[in-house]
């Protein structure tokens, strides 16, 4: 087997025993299952990887089992000594497959880390590689960057992405069911539950769903804003002033031009633990011109009274503005 094949197929068990950890030890939903059906209809040799190591796995589990039924027939009243012999042997067998599936597992998985951003937090990631990745208000991602993998997991949040492309080893960023691969780029990538919105600045990249088989790839080109939802996808194009606005967090502003009252305070509400409230729909179409600190609630209001004459009144954590 040639050395380029020896370190494919490390990688594939690698992953493999990652899903088994994962699906083992954290919460399990519709997110994981699709990215993780994904990568499973991706090749024959990840069913197959994960299909063996999870054997290995459930054997473990079964001796392990073995290991506390021993433990209870050595309180029970006494059986004999054959019997007390073979289970103390089977006892023995199963911590040792027990250690031996999980220190292989231990070390096959790949190096994840988690980082997070508070509400109105901001940070910057600086890998290896001298890749960047820039985290807005209230942001989870969960990075596997080494020599063999570069995979970010959007949990939540916006990042913006400054990638140094490396064509054996392309970025991978999931979100939601999403996936868009790095080619050499700089873009940003949001995600409000089950909605992804990616934002092209410069180079290029790719978007796709992989676990839907009837999808098309979409090449993103600068100024390309993609927006994802569950049952739809669509693409515009924005110009390098609405690219410079929607990276305005990046210097801690907001920058609204014809914002509809009810979106502006959406915007604020990533940014601040007290919320702004709009109290009918029709002030909610109102629209706003300005640009904002992020946490300048103070003088949002302000400008609301003295444009709109709007009404203002504290209640609890929220500000709510009514006629």
């Amino acid at each position: 087997m040639s050395d380029w094949a020896t370190a494919s197929a490390t990688e594939i068990d690698a992953r493999a025993a990652a899903w088994i950890q994962q699906r083992d030890i954290s919460d399990w939903g519709e997110g994981e299952q699709a990215e993780f059906n994904a990568w499973l209809s991706e090749s024959l040799a990840h069913r197959a990887a994960y299909l063996r190591l999870e054997a290995v796995w459930q054997r473990t589990e079964r001796l392990a089992a073995l290991h506390a039924l021993a433990e209870r027939e050595e309180a029970a009243p006494a059986r004999t000594d054959l019997f007390r012999l073979l289970t103390r042997l089977t006892a023995g067998l199963a911590i040792i497959v027990a250690l031996s599936a999980s220190v292989f597992l231990f070390l096959q998985q790949p190096h994840t880390k988690t980082y997070q951003t508070t509400v109105g937090g901001h940070e910057t990631l600086t890998f290896r590689d001298g890749s960047q990745i820039e985290l807005n208000t209230d942001t989870v991602v969960r990075a596997a960057m080494d020599a063999k993998q570069r995979t970010i997991w959007l949990d939540k949040g916006e990042a913006y992405f400054q990638i140094v492309h490396d064509s054996a080893h392309p970025l991978v960023v999931f979100a939601a069911r999403r996936r868009v691969t790095d080619i050499g780029t700089k873009f940003v990538i949001r995600r409000d539950s089950d909605n992804v919105e990616v934002t092209l600045i410069e180079g290029r990249a790719k978007f796709d769903t992989p676990q839907d088989a009837a999808s098309k790839d979409t090449m993103l080109k600068p100024g390309d804003v993609l927006s994802a939802t569950a049952n739809s996808v669509s693409l515009k194009r924005a110009s390098v002033q609405a690219l410079s606005d929607q990276l305005g967090w990046q210097r801690g502003i907001l920058v609204f031009h014809h914002t509809t009252l009810g979106d502006a305070a959406a915007e604020f509400n990533r940014y601040n633990d007290r919320k702004l409230v709009v109290a009918d729909s029709t002030v909610s179409r109102l629209t706003v011109v300005g640009t904002f600190r992020t946490n300048d609630l103070a003088g949002f209001i302000d400008v609301s009274q003295a444009v709109f004459g709007l009404h203002v009144v504290k209640r609890g954590n929220e500000t709510v503005i009514a006629r």
